[in-house]
């Protein structure tokens, strides 16, 4: 005889305490493998894909798409075979694909889901229930990859199958829906300039021009965090200009080598490194309740990462022991992962440092805030031509504004100065970090 066991909204680790349902993988019905994710929800940190640790038949679903669950919530319920009853094959109680299971899950292949009205919640209660209105047929797949993406549709009831993707192979951008948003908003071109005047000036127009964000998700996280550094961390920043150009130099000798390219994002964590070897008091954290220092032996690597849902911050562990190259692949693997959103909670969290590049958005400088609980953290500008005097002599060179930004409770401007400008002597002749290998 069959037994419906109900999985639950595990435990993802890290303290987070609720998730949203970001997308179900399955319907009522349908039958589910052992450790096959069924849901995709959306932490504060990540986008996780929930795996169920039962094998049988989905009977009910509890949760609509954009729904947020407590940890220990309801997620569905399974009907497993008699064998579940004696222990054999009720499940492998793993939590999530590849957090604590000895052999993990072959790797599921993404494909463009089809836009589909959601169900409505199913309920294990055998009542009957007033059949839903037939959902319109869909003529084919939709080229939507991104979550993110179907639910700024969803959230503002733009049927996406009405738009036509400027992506690769016609694949729906966010950029396609935000535009098809302001087009439908715009005011009409046909109407009277009279009508458009007093338009303007009713309540319902002015509404319009509203718009409320729920702090949740990543963004309340960011917001939560970011707080709690203004309130917590008496921060202070300084800079420096720097003279780039041999570092570039190096850099491009080292790619025309013929082995694994380098990347000029590794070249400066591999100097941070350096510099938290020689000032340790910045690879630190404060402990406020038993009020001391707390300086940490290893130097675990956080990275500021502009996504689709947001600034996210990934962690390299134990970067003080990987050279340039071993630097540049975990940087390229972890870029990749929060882009497509599969960053698990432990890929955001444990930094000691952060090694914040804003470079890439064509900007100078920077007094970033600390990612708390860290103690400091560097800033990146873009590096561009200028002109430098050089070796007495007014030249064009590449130059880079540095910003570094420290908690003033953990040393004093004379160690901050002291690192910053050990990073800079680094940036403008890199044989200096060859006395600290």
């Amino acid at each position: 005889m069959a037994q419906v066991l109900e999985f639950r909204l595990p435990d993802l680790g890290e303290g987070l305490t609720e998730a949203e349902i970001v997308r179900w993988l399955v319907k009522v019905g349908d039958v589910v493998a052992i450790d096959q994710p069924v849901v995709e929800v959306e932490t504060a940190k990540a986008m996780v894909e929930v795996p169920c640790p039962y094998g049988g038949v989905v009977t009910a679903r509890y949760g609509e798409e954009g729904t947020e669950l407590p940890v220990g919530a309801p997620l569905l319920t399974v009907a497993v075979g008699p064998e579940a009853s004696n222990g054999q094959g009720a499940g492998s109680g793993n939590v999530l694909v590849g957090y604590g299971t000895s052999e993990a899950p072959a790797r599921r292949r993404r494909v463009r889901p089809s836009i589909a009205v959601p169900a409505a919640v199913a309920t294990p209660a055998p009542a009957p229930v007033a059949a839903a209105a037939p959902a319109p047929a869909v003529t084919g797949p939709v080229p939507v990859i991104s979550p993110l993406v179907r639910r700024l549709a969803r959230d503002n009831g733009l049927d996406l199958r009405e738009l036509t993707g400027s992506g690769p192979e016609g694949l729906i951008l966010r950029a396609d829906v935000e535009g098809a948003l302001r087009t439908r908003t715009a005011p009409d071109a046909t109407a009277s300039p009279v009508g458009e005047a007093a338009a303007a000036h009713t309540p319902a127009a002015a509404a319009r021009d509203e718009v409320r964000v729920p702090l949740k998700g990543i963004r309340g996280a960011v917001a939560d965090k970011l707080s709690r550094s203004r309130r917590e961390i008496p921060d202070a920043t300084c800079w420096v200009d720097a003279d780039a150009t041999e570092l570039m130099r190096a850099r491009a000798a080292m790619n025309a080598s013929g082995g694994p390219k380098v990347s000029v994002l590794a070249l400066l964590a591999r100097i941070c490194v350096a510099a938290l070897d020689r000032f340790p008091e910045l690879n630190s954290t404060v402990d406020t309740e038993a009020r001391e220092i707390v300086r940490l032996g290893r130097v675990h690597l956080g990275f500021a990462a502009q996504t689709e849902r947001g600034l996210v911050v990934p962690v390299v562990r134990d970067a003080h022991t990987r050279n340039a190259e071993a630097l540049t692949a975990e940087f390229a693997r972890l870029t990749e992962a929060a882009r497509a959103g599969t960053l698990t909670p432990g890929d955001l969290t444990g930094g000691t440092f952060t090694l914040n590049n804003y470079g890439v958005f064509g900007v100078d400088g920077s007094t970033p805030i600390i990612n708390h609980p860290e103690a400091a953290m560097l800033g990146v500008g873009r590096i561009v031509p200028k002109p430098w005097v050089h070796e007495g002599e007014l030249a064009v060179r590449q130059v880079v504004q540095l910003s570094f930004t420290f908690d003033h409770r953990v040393c004093d401007g004379g160690t901050a100065g002291g690192f910053l400008r050990f990073v800079a002597d680094c940036v403008e002749q890199p044989a200096v970090l060859l006395r600290t290998l």
